[in-house]
């Protein structure tokens, strides 16, 4: 039954590592961008947009639908930039090991 004991003081200190890197990543800001830096987006660990910077070049009522493109395409670059960290991060902590995002154990 030692190991046992073992193996769930493991567990637990790797719960605890999981809930800790997910609230580190709520403090991750990451920046997106698209156009040649032409409109920037910075957002939190969830995805959420905290700002948007725009080239005053590319303000132009003409080319609003371009504009709209690259904003998305900014908001998409900074959201995968967040995907990967938090997935370095599952990698780092887990070991390699390919557990599920969101993994809640039972203790």
């Amino acid at each position: 039954m030692k190991n046992f004991g073992n193996i769930m003081k493991q567990a637990q200190e790797m719960q605890a590592k999981m809930e800790k890197m997910q609230a580190d990543l709520l403090l991750l800001e990451v920046e997106g961008s698209s156009g040649a830096g032409m409109v920037k987006v910075k957002v939190n660990g969830k995805g959420d947009m905290l700002a948007i910077t725009l080239d005053p070049s590319i303000v132009n009522v003409d080319e609003k639908e371009i504009l709209e493109d690259l904003i998305i395409a900014a908001c998409n670059d900074a959201k995968q930039k967040v995907n990967d960290k938090s997935n370095d991060e599952m990698q780092r902590l887990t070991g390699g090991l390919n557990l599920p995002a969101g993994l809640k154990l039972p203790f």
